[in-house]
């Protein structure tokens, strides 16, 4: 069985941010060298999420807007912000949007159904930010 462990880095530049990483999923998953197995990308941080949807703007925005009704981003709403944080309404997006995400690879390739992207999406950013990204298989 083969194994590669990586980290994708960037800085974000927002606050909230959502940034396709697909491209870079699958150049580690070409590394690995692996036909057939499985990739698990999670984001290592514990304000942001790593989820699979439509590359679409329009949908992106939908999620911001969303996620601001479900939890706003009013801090005088968190008792988690009586720490002296302001960021309540994050760890809550990253509860709502999920941790990570596991995606098949078969003839290594991300097996993906129509229009599937993966989207590293950060809640309390402008700091450097870490991705894992773990493949095994054969």
């Amino acid at each position: 069985m083969k194994t590669l462990t990586k980290h994708i880095w960037f800085n974000t530049a927002s606050r909230h941010e959502f940034v396709n990483i697909t491209d870079q999923v699958e150049d580690i998953v070409k590394e690995s060298g692996v036909k057939e197995g499985m990739v698990l990308v999670n984001p290592m941080h514990i304000t942001a999420s790593v989820y699979i949807n439509d590359a679409e703007s329009g949908l992106i925005n939908d999620f911001q807007k969303w996620l601001e009704k479900l939890a706003p981003t009013d801090e005088s709403l968190y008792q988690h912000n009586m720490t002296g944080e302001d960021n309540g309404y994050a760890h809550l997006w990253r509860t709502i949007m999920g941790r990570e995400v596991v995606v098949a690879v078969t003839n290594g390739k991300l097996d993906f159904g129509p229009w599937e992207q993966i989207y590293y999406a950060e809640f309390d950013g402008q700091r450097k930010k870490r991705v894992l990204v773990k493949v095994i298989g054969e």
